[in-house]
Order: structure tokens, then C-alpha cells, then sequence
């Protein structure tokens, strides 16, 4: 039997959580509760869906006298660069290039944009020039 993948991304409910949590922190079970939008969700479950987060280390908490406080573990850039590279191995078998071109190509980016992303590579390729300079990389 294969190896299951390790998931490196947040479940959308898990999102949800986090996002109130780098919003509003740190934050109790009924803080998180009340903030969470859209359906309202029962204390039990964001309290379990909190506990789901402290184990796979997402988030850290510390009681408070009888309410446990929590506090992000995970910036919001590292849980988007973890999905993206989840993304990029399932979809794009590790090709972020594979990526880029299908955003580039499947996706209507007017000229400003495009140019945009240019200069974001070029920077990127100057930057890249630099430290292989710098390293004696030819």
C-alpha cells in the first residue's frame, strides 16, 4: 500500500480558523466562534477544529483562566506558500514553471499585469545573477 501524502495545506474549515486568527489574535474558542463567517458553527466544533490545529502544530494556545487563548503558529505566507507547493507537486508534477505558463496562459491578464510579472522575473533573474556571481557559480 502507498504512502499517504502528507498534507501540508489547511483543510478550508482549518482556513476559515486561521484567518480569524491572524485577524483577531489571540483568540478564544468563542471569540473564533463568533467571527467565523458565513453558517454558524457549533462551540464544540471550532473547539475540536481548534485542537485538530494545535496538534499539527498550526496554532499554539495558553490558558487563560478557564479558557484556553490561541494564537497562530503559521504566518499566512508560509500556509499560501504550503498550498501553492501542494498545488505545483499534485497538479503541475512539481513544475513551478508549469504553473506560471498555465496562469499565464489560462487566465486573462491584461498588459499591465503581464509587465508587471515581467519585472517580477527580471528582478528575479538579476537577484539570482548576483548570488551565483558572488558564489563563483558560472
Amino acid at each position: 500500500m502507498g504512502r499517504r501524502h502528507k498534507r501540508r495545506t489547511l483543510t478550508p474549515l482549518e482556513l476559515e480558523i486561521m484567518k480569524v486568527l491572524w485577524e483577531t489574535s489571540p483568540a478564544t474558542v468563542q471569540t473564533v466562534q463568533e467571527k467565523l463567517p458565513g453558517a454558524a458553527l457549533a462551540y464544540t466544533t471550532v473547539q475540536t477544529m481548534l485542537n485538530v490545529l494545535y496538534r499539527k502544530g498550526k496554532v499554539r494556545r495558553e490558558l487563560r483562566g478557564r479558557a484556553f487563548e490561541y494564537t497562530p503558529a503559521v504566518t499566512r505566507e508560509n500556509a499560501v506558500g504550503a498550498a501553492i507547493r501542494d498545488i505545483i507537486d499534485t497538479l503541475f508534477g512539481g513544475s513551478a514553471e508549469g504553473l506560471v505558463m498555465n496562469l499565464v496562459e489560462n487566465r486573462d491578464l491584461d498588459p499591465e499585469k503581464l509587465a508587471g510579472l515581467s519585472k517580477l522575473i527580471e528582478g528575479h533573474r538579476s537577484t539570482e545573477t548576483r548570488k551565483e556571481a558572488k558564489h563563483g557559480i558560472h
